[in-house]
């Protein structure tokens, strides 16, 4: 597969949707959790949800806590 994207099974245990249920099919609940997460992706033709690996890598980093800004004087305790 591709080093640029996720395969189907990365996108599987990600998500952890494997197969679909209530009348939804597993790439239509994929989509959802996906959209929730705040993950961003790309829908192919088929409806198969294409998720770029820098965006998850990129995320590791990015989900660090940001410390609050504060004046100096309350930084002095």
């Amino acid at each position: 597969m591709s080093d640029t994207f996720l395969s189907a099974e990365e996108v599987a245990e990600l998500t952890d949707i494997r197969v679909g249920k209530h009348g939804k099919t597993r790439e239509e609940l994929q989509v959802e959790w996906l959209r929730t997460s705040g993950i961003p992706f790309w829908t192919s033709a088929r409806g198969r949800p294409i998720i770029a690996r820098a965006a998850i890598i990129g995320r590791e980093a990015a989900e660090q806590p940001k410390k609050k800004w504060q004046p100096k004087v309350l930084a002095m305790r």
